[in-house]
């Protein structure tokens, strides 16, 4: 299979699926993008960085893949932290950094109807089909003080670190623990920690999307050889 993960914009109802792992070098630029956007989020820094390794290295497994640019990413953290101050602050690699890691939605974020592969524009304001579906059980169990919380809370971190967003692996953790979490982060107040946990998790995050897909693909064929 080497098509295009499939467009939501086209329909609505369509399950997102990956093309064959083999298939990647083989694949346009526009259908890597599509794969990258649907593991990850929407991020053009994530595609500059990404689509070179997708195109020349053949993979054996999506955990591969994603391991693979894990080290990437964290290469990218080892370069930007050990920048002198200055350049800490003005680097173009931090910049690009944070962009990769505010590509996922904040927590709590209203869902939209854009994206390519059904994955969404997250960074402008939005929630993807997938994030949508993760976050499900953090919306709508807890009433208005809780959202407000989870709102006062997504503003307390991005004014700790600003260029972030939280992100975390939610993996069907009650609010009450996500809560915690945030609290403790944005009091230990570490940049550079949040840099690493935030590379981790959205990898986490992939992994787990992966694996869910193609069980959902292994199902959908099973279900139509019946």
């Amino acid at each position: 299979m080497t098509t295009l993960p499939s467009d939501s914009r086209l329909n609505p109802t369509a399950t997102p699926f990956l093309p064959a792992i083999s298939s990647l070098p083989t694949l346009s630029d526009t259908a890597l993008a599509a794969t990258l956007d649907l593991l990850f989020e929407p991020c053009p820094d994530l595609h500059a960085l990404a689509l070179p390794t997708m195109r020349t290295i053949s993979f054996g497994s999506w955990d591969d893949l994603i391991g693979t640019l894990r080290e990437q990413l964290m290469e990218l953290v080892s370069v930007v932290q050990g920048e002198g101050d200055e350049q800490k602050r003005e680097g173009e690699g931090r910049k690009a950094l944070h962009r990769v890691l505010g590509s996922h939605p904040r927590l709590g974020e209203k869902k939209s109807n854009g994206g390519v592969g059904g994955a969404g524009i997250s960074g402008g304001g939005g929630m993807s089909v997938l994030s949508s579906m993760e976050q499900s059980h953090l919306r709508g169990h807890g009433g208005s003080e809780e959202e407000e919380e989870l709102a006062r809370l997504n503003r307390e971190y991005e004014a700790r670190f600003p260029g972030l967003r939280y992100v975390v692996w939610v993996n069907g953790r009650p609010r009450e623990e996500i809560f915690r979490d945030m609290k403790l982060r944005i009091e230990r107040g570490d940049l550079e920690a949040e840099e690493r946990e935030g590379i981790q998790a959205m990898c986490d995050i992939a992994a787990d999307r992966a694996r869910k897909l193609l069980n959902k693909s292994a199902e959908e064929a099973a279900g139509a050889g019946q």
